[in-house]
């Protein structure tokens, strides 16, 4: 594309903004960042934003596309499966997926945005640091923007504008305002709180390296993500209120008698649990949905801005880092329509973003509860068994979101009749060997159509 007239304006430098920046002015525009925290390659951030991610397929492809993919080996760790902590210590293995191709990888959130900021700045993106969005004129193209460090406010022209400023974004607080649009916000009764392992003293991992830990407790659980240091980012989630809850865990005692007896070989590893405890805040999860994405040519919301998820399926980065392949190849379709491309951005998008959104809820019990489920880890084999041999017609739901690019509507609808079908064939049986392939056969043949398995 030839380089274009107009700037298009960016909120928010977190992921998904600078990855949206690079592939526009790789097409020719002229873009600029206005984020409201400080340059986090200059300053500490605070507790909350170093969480890892799990980043798969959907993710890599963007970033494959954006020539940035290769450059992130050095600050990833490939996660086979899960490792199962009981209660009494014991661990099991459960494989993500049909070969050790099928990884997740554990990525932390830190040095994939300055990885990500870096490159785009690289290409000509001006990012703004400490300017926070207050207001935004859309017949006028004005955006209204406070200096955080001086209080001073300023407007800036912005023609077009894209909200990439996260589940409590500014602009679609904005958009708010308007007639008829459609807003829905659903917490979860249950905070998170992030947590830490050290590395051993030869700095290397006290635990598997290529898993994902998860105690999981019923209720509640630990999940624990290695780091390339040696570290492990773990993340306790619990109910706000009740038994067993963040409630309940006022005092440096009843945190570490908690540990003990829910996880009592984590807390060997944890020496400064009740320091990380106290001292990190605890996160609240929200699933949002909201409709229109866009006003006309002039704004659009894009990620956690249009549809903030809960994080137990691992497609919050990967979700919205397709967001942005899917804008920018309308825009290469249908160059600067706006009101065109925004449009089909929202009718491309919406509805597989309402799908992972109802899956990553639907995950949440998976994880603290059915994973240590001696059935449901039956299922998981009789799936893989179910995967190999019909490879383009029966693939796990699991496999379907995470190692394809399958659409998540798709996924989930397919998702629902497999198992159903797991449900049928499982019942009556504790191995794998005495699988009924032919009423496997007569199921999958009638219920099921091949699959495009983009990856």
């Amino acid at each position: 594309m030839t380089a274009k007239a107009e700037t298009i304006s960016l909120i928010g430098a977190g992921l998904n903004g600078p990855l949206l920046a690079l592939g526009l002015v790789q097409r020719g525009f002229r873009v600029e960042i206005y984020e409201r925290r400080p340059d986090m390659r200059r300053v500490r951030m605070s507790a909350g934003r170093s969480i890892n991610l799990a980043i798969s397929t959907r993710g890599i492809h963007a970033l494959t596309e954006a020539g940035l993919w290769s450059e992130m080996r050095n600050i990833i760790l490939p996660m086979k499966g899960r490792m199962m902590h009981s209660v009494a210590s014991e661990l099991t293995f459960q494989p993500y997926g049909k070969d050790e191709a099928e990884v997740i990888n554990s990525i932390s959130r830190a040095e994939l945005n300055i990885e990500l900021m870096n490159a785009a700045e690289q290409h000509g993106v001006k990012i703004h640091f400490q300017q926070r969005c207050t207001s935004i004129d859309m017949r006028a193209g004005m955006l209204a923007l406070r200096d955080e460090r001086t209080g001073e406010d300023r407007t800036s022209e912005a023609s077009v504008v894209i909200g990439c400023d996260g589940s409590a974004s500014a602009i679609r607080g904005e958009m708010l305002r308007m007639s008829r649009f459609n807003f829905s916000q659903q917490y979860l009764d249950y905070g998170y709180k992030e947590l830490t392992i050290p590395a051993g003293p030869d700095g290397k991992h006290v635990l598997e390296t290529n898993a994902l830990h998860i105690w999981p407790r019923g209720n509640y659980m630990l999940i624990a993500l290695p780091n390339v240091d040696g570290t492990f980012a773990c993340i306790l989630f619990l109910p706000f209120e009740g038994p067993d809850s963040f409630a309940e865990l006022t005092t440096h005692s009843a945190v570490v008698e908690f540990f003990q007896s829910r996880f009592p070989d984590a807390i060997p590893l944890m020496p400064d649990l009740t320091d990380n405890f106290f001292a990190n805040p605890t996160g609240a999860m929200v699933t949002i949905k909201c409709a229109p994405w866009h006003v006309k040519g002039r704004a659009l919301l894009l990620g956690d801005a249009a549809h903030a998820i809960v994080p137990f399926f691992g497609q919050g980065i990967n979700c919205g880092f397709e967001d942005c392949t899917c804008l920018l190849e309308l825009i290469d379709r249908h160059g600067a329509d706006w009101e065109f491309v925004f449009s089909e951005f929202q009718k491309a998008r919406k509805i597989n973003t309402d799908a992972i959104a109802d899956l990553a809820v639907e995950n949440f019990v998976e994880m603290r509860d059915r994973v240590a489920d001696p059935r449901f880890l039956f299922r998981k084999k009789v799936e893989l068994a179910l995967e190999a041999k019909y490879p383009e017609l029966f693939v796990p739901k699991y496999a379907m979101v995470t190692f394809h690019r399958i659409p998540y509507a798709t996924a989930l609808k397919r998702g629902q009749v497999q198992d159903r079908m797991l449900a049928e064939l499982c019942g009556p049986i504790e191995r794998v060997e005495d699988l009924d392939w032919n009423k496997a056969d007569r199921l999958i043949r009638s219920e099921l159509t091949p699959l495009d398995l983009v990856s």
